[in-house]
């Protein structure tokens, strides 16, 4: 889904009601704001989350 679909008549239609879409703007906020501090967490790190490291650096367990 690419982010101009967010701004398409048909897509906005399904909310009802003000509440609906402040829910689903704080659910998109949230989901983006986890997603950059994994990012942040992997480049800090330098690898990736489940993958093996032997830098004493590493993910708690």
């Amino acid at each position: 889904m690419k982010k101009e679909d967010f701004l398409n008549d048909e897509f906005l239609k399904q909310f009802k009601t003000g509440e609906e879409l402040t829910n689903f703007l704080k659910t998109i906020q949230k989901r983006g704001v986890e997603k950059i501090l994994e990012g942040e967490l992997d480049a800090h790190l330098d690898y990736e989350k489940h993958q093996k490291s032997t830098n004493p650096n590493s993910r708690n367990g």
